[in-house]
């Protein structure tokens, strides 16, 4: 095997992409902090037990274990980075107040997450702890449209869910609430056959409800439907309310879609989810909610919902960048030159000087500008190329 073949789905970042995807991140972090987002860092490895709490069984088939040759315990290297904010916010921070965080880094993962995706995302996010109403819902749901639109995306289709629904609904069966994590499973798929089949011993209210919710899909109208074929129980009136209020709130910058059997991150998300879709890409490129629970076993439980994207897979969906425009300069030690090119950088042109005996093959830059010497020999100008 050849010594820099890499493992699958891992892959360098070349100069054009790595450009895209830093100044994506760039721009998304200056536009959190703009919210008013204090900026995190994670480590990327944490003791096994830190890094799955609150975490599902899903997360804990995509991280890597370790064992650590100082303590000997298992170290995972974080697959996610929601609860380790999570964990900042509950037990370092500690702080009363409303706490907004941000953070930006790598996550891997032990498998990749479809067919073309990287097993090492960079993944870049937003979380409020501290505040149960919808109007943190909200912001953070602004917040995630408006780093597709700083991205250019325009056309952006927003899917929204709630955990509430499928937890209320099974809440009065003692048969429904055995058999959670299999509804959780045939609802994500709508598996409409083996819905029928677990639910044939429910109650009439409940086996109706759940055979409802794989249907209950479409536009904001769904809502509507919802409410007529679903009983009229306190959790389903309020998940169906703050989808109605996260929808309206969402109208004109994007198109709204909803979609009552969406659970994925079903196993630690506690309210209102989404899900943003752009063209040119069929899974969701980015997801957020609520999770209220997740920091309780850091001793503090807060009310929290954030959301994250990959940052990686949005910059392959962006045209390849333009080349930016330099100046080439001549190899010298010439204390004239050296102002001369110190100058203009510091008024931000990127100036490259060549090397003797080489020329400037380079991706990212476009030389249309040449520093010579004026015709005096005592200083230096620029002149057009082509």
């Amino acid at each position: 095997m050849p010594n820099w073949l890499l493992p699958e789905n891992i892959a360098d970042v070349l100069p054009s992409e790595a450009r895209k995807i830093e100044e994506l991140r760039r721009l998304m972090l200056d536009n959190f902090r703009l919210y008013g987002y204090e900026l995190v860092m994670p480590p990327l490895l944490e003791y096994l037990e830190s890094l799955m709490t609150g975490a599902g069984k899903d997360t804990d088939l995509r991280t890597f274990k370790l064992v650590d040759q100082l303590s000997g315990r298992m170290l995972g290297l974080r697959a996610d980075m929601t609860t380790q904010v999570a964990r900042i916010d509950a037990h370092l921070l500690n702080r009363a107040t409303v706490t907004r965080l941000c953070y930006a880094g790598s996550v891997l993962h032990t498998r990749p997450s479809g067919l073309h995706a990287t097993r090492e995302p960079l993944q870049i996010g937003a979380e409020i702890y501290g505040h149960a109403g919808l109007e943190a819902d909200a912001e953070i749901q602004e917040l995630a449209l408006a780093s597709l639109a700083l991205a250019g995306f325009d056309a952006v289709r927003l899917d929204l869910s709630h955990v509430g629904l499928l937890r209320a609904i099974i809440e009065q069966d003692p048969a429904a609430g055995r058999d959670e994590a299999a509804l959780y499973s045939l609802l994500r798929a709508k598996d409409a056959p083996g819905l029928r089949a677990l639910t044939a011993s429910y109650g009439a209210v409940t086996r109706e409800a759940l055979l409802a919710l794989p249907n209950l899909y479409g536009d904001i109208d769904v809502l509507a439907r919802a409410r007529e074929v679903l009983p009229a129980l306190p959790g389903v009136q309020k998940a169906l309310a703050e989808l109605a209020a996260l929808a309206g709130s969402a109208l004109g910058r994007a198109e709204v879609a909803i979609d009552l059997a969406d659970l994925r991150g079903y196993q630690y998300e506690s309210g209102a989810m989404f899900a943003l879709y752009v063209p040119g890409l069929p899974n969701a490129v980015a997801r957020g909610g609520r999770y209220d629970h997740v920091g309780e076993a850091f001793g503090r439980a807060r009310p929290a919902t954030g959301f994250s994207l990959d940052l990686r897979e949005l910059a392959r969906l962006l045209p390849t960048a333009e080349r930016k425009h330099s100046i080439r300069a001549p190899w010298g030690s010439a204390p004239e030159l050296k102002e001369k090119i110190a100058e203009l950088r510091k008024a931000g042109e990127v100036v490259i000087q060549s090397l003797p005996g080489h020329s400037n093959e380079q991706d990212e830059f476009e030389c249309d500008r040449v520093l010579v010497l004026a015709d005096n020999g005592s200083s230096w100008i620029l002149k057009n190329l082509g």
